[in-house]
């Protein structure tokens, strides 16, 4: 079926409720890996990252990294789970060329952290709960380089290469009880959680979650139910989707395709499908296992992890402030509206704005800055705000400028260009370019004079009383001293000059 036969996504809505499963896969930042001591150190040469325990080879015995233990307590913590006081890992038993072992040590039936939830606040202040099923340990596969064909793809491919240094990394997974009542806003639901859990994983400091890198991504699942019916529909698992966009993209098209189907007296194929950045679209993967088709057991050569209690309440001291508490908390300490505040939180900036007024700015200069001058500069570079080649030291620093009068905003944007163009600190592009403001009277006095002998219709205005005309004749001083005089005492020269009181 191709996008066009799509039915629309209001239709696909007047006949069906969409139920959602968000499985989330988190790459921890450990210095080593799961089950041995091969670096996780990302740009390492193919296969220099290995050792007999992460190839899978016969007698080698895996010991488990006690940092991905602790991560895992603190994840689940975080989303209000329940901490396991025993569990212990399974064998997940499939084949798949970048799996060296042929199994998957994982958690099954036993995982550290259960029956949880996270709270989303959506786009216009709805709170919507997002129960957690599980937070579980696991490791990480190769990676598979297809080489050949149009798609870069395993089908059509000429031959494939395999790189195992990320086999053995440190994953936490997180499932989603299934996501019901969300009805038309099931894509930004879906987009809202995972965009939640990742600031919630990068507070905690356990992950960088950059889901561009692959350290953070996302399975859809979805199925449709025709309204009024309690049974849940077919599934399909769109895997391993990598942008909030994306998530929201996928489910919406998943909506509409199992609908057509439906609609059409089709079946829905329980299946995994691959999600197309360019058009949004999915295609299909492989027919979806079922959990005893993996053939979980026990894993033999790991003992259960039992976390005392006491050391479970240590982790929960040493929790920050959830993001979304600390988003209200700053919300009202900025004075800002939840819409002004979810722009912020959308444009990245959150983080930024709260360390440029560490630096010393107010709240309202730091948020001007990163979310007009900076934020145009990113969108036009096409990359991330924190990406930027400047500090939030640095925009303090204008922001001080413009306070005390050496800059205006028309030149505090030229430092800030010349900032981004690696031409130095603020003050030293000041220098460079020679931007201070001039408010020397008598740097200004024969600009001024030059503005009303240009000008004397105007002048003639401004002695008749019409004081507001002035605004012409301060724009013409502006222009011949190329934005750099003090618009405010060119004012105050010009009403002097012509007897006229302000």
């Amino acid at each position: 079926m191709t996008v066009t036969e799509l039915v629309s996504y209001e239709d696909a809505l007047a006949s069906y409720d969409p139920v959602m499963g968000l499985e989330v896969h988190v790459e921890l930042g450990t210095k080593t890996k799961m089950f041995c001591g091969c670096s996780t150190e990302l740009g390492a040469d193919p296969n220099t990252q290995t050792c007999p325990v992460c190839l899978g080879m016969p007698g080698a015995l895996p010991v488990v990294n006690a940092t991905g233990v602790e991560s895992a307590i603190k994840i689940g913590l975080a989303l209000h789970c329940e901490i396991a006081e025993w569990c212990r890992f399974a064998r997940k038993n499939y084949f798949y060329p970048d799996m060296p072992k042929n199994f998957q040590t994982s958690q099954y039936d036993e995982p550290i952290a259960f029956n949880g939830y996270l709270d989303v606040q959506l786009e216009d202040g709805e709170v919507f709960r997002v129960e957690i099923e599980r937070a579980h340990m696991e490791e990480d596969t190769g990676k598979s380089t297809h080489v050949g064909g149009a798609t870069g793809r395993i089908h059509g491919a000429q031959h494939s290469l395999l790189d195992y240094n990320r086999a053995g990394i440190p994953l936490i997974e997180i499932v989603t009880k299934p996501i019901e009542g969300a009805g038309e806003r099931a894509p930004e639901v879906a987009k809202a959680y995972v965009a939640e859990l990742r600031e919630l994983i990068k507070a905690l400091g356990v992950s960088e979650a950059r889901m561009e890198m692959g350290q953070m991504r996302c399975d859809v699942n979805l199925s449709l139910r025709p309204h009024g019916r309690e049974k849940f529909g077919t599934r399909s698992e769109t895997k391993n989707v990598n942008s909030l966009r994306s998530v929201e993209r996928a489910v919406r098209f998943e909506v509409q395709r199992h609908a057509s189907v439906l609609s059409a007296g089709g079946t829905i194929v329980q299946e995994t499908r691959h999600f197309h950045e360019e058009d949004g679209s999915t295609t299909s993967g492989r027919i979806k296992e079922e959990a005893e088709d993996y053939r979980y057991f026990p894993e033999p050569d790991l003992v259960p992890v039992a976390p005392s209690r006491e050391w479970v309440e240590e982790l929960r001291g040493t929790l920050p402030e959830l993001p979304r508490v600390r988003r209200n908390r700053l919300r009202e300490d900025w004075g800002v509206t939840e819409h002004d505040m979810q722009s912020i939180l959308n444009a990245g900036a959150v983080d930024l704005i709260v360390a440029t007024v560490e630096a010393g700015a107010d709240s309202a200069a730091a948020r001007k800055w990163w979310m007009g001058e900076l934020a145009r500069s990113a969108n036009e570079s096409g990359t991330d705000l924190a990406a930027l080649p400047i500090t939030p030291a640095q925009v303090a620093r204008v922001a001080a400028l413009v306070a005390e009068g050496s800059l205006n905003d028309k030149l505090a944007r030229q430092v800030i260009e010349g900032v981004l163009a690696g031409e130095g600190d603020p003050d030293a592009v000041v220098d460079k370019r020679g931007l201070k403001v001039v408010s020397d009277d008598s740097a200004l006095g024969a600009a001024v004079d030059e503005a009303i002998a240009a000008n004397a219709a105007i002048a003639d205005k401004i002695r008749g009383g019409k004081v507001a005309a002035a605004g012409a004749l301060v724009g013409a001083v502006m222009k011949a001293t190329r934005g750099q005089a003090d618009a405010a005492r060119v004012r105050e020269l010009i009403l002097e000059r012509l007897g006229v009181e302000g």
